[in-house]
């Protein structure tokens, strides 16, 4: 399945976890037949599989339909990508931005590619460092650069409404590939990221 706008539900999805959502509303003490939540399940259910539209996507192939040979070989950055996914411990909400460089060797790809990268994995239940982890490598692999960077800072839902509660807290991964692990480049990438170039 190609990354595109969702439009098409799989009715058989939507009316078997619209009917667990009606049940977990019971549960919990609402009433399923009030007119405010009737529709509710059916909504739920829709946006639980947009959330996770991200294992029907194959990222690697959203890289390779775009990749095309070039010389270029310095440092391409795309920093500030939101991002929006779901805690797989607690299926709450957690978002932030993913800031992601490589060194071409060889090929480049369309821009807009590495975004879709993030959305794929950010589409799936998720933890922050495999998330990380799977755009680095999804990335490294397919493109095959000289070196790769990911830093992802987000907030979580599960700390911030439960847990620990702590509102101002804020997580960042980071991984780095070939020629980022060299503290020069490094450095270059982390100086970049933390200013404004808009």
């Amino acid at each position: 399945m190609s990354f595109k706008l969702f439009e098409e539900y799989s009715q058989e999805f939507i009316t078997d976890v619209k009917e667990s959502y009606h049940t977990i509303l019971d549960r919990v003490g609402e009433d399923p037949k009030r007119e405010g939540i009737v529709k509710t399940p059916e909504r739920a259910a829709k946006a639980m599989q947009f959330l996770t539209q991200g294992y029907e996507m194959d990222p690697k192939q959203i890289l390779e339909g775009a990749m095309f040979k070039e010389d270029y070989s310095d440092m391409v950055l795309i920093k500030d990508i939101e991002l929006y996914s779901l805690c797989e411990h607690h299926m709450l909400p957690f978002f932030g931005k993913a800031h992601i460089a490589y060194i071409p060797n060889g090929h480049i790809v369309g821009l807009s590619k590495i975004p879709r990268v993030v959305d794929v994995f950010s589409r799936r239940l998720q933890v922050q460092e495999r998330l990380t982890h799977d755009i680095l490598e999804c990335i490294n692999e397919t493109l095959q650069p000289k070196g790769v960077a990911v830093v992802i800072e987000a907030r979580h839902m599960c700390m911030m409404m439960r847990g620990v509660q702590k509102q101002n807290s804020a997580t960042t991964t980071s991984g780095f590939r070939g020629e980022f692990k060299q503290s020069e480049t490094r450095n270059e990438f982390l100086r970049l990221i933390g200013k404004d170039l808009a």
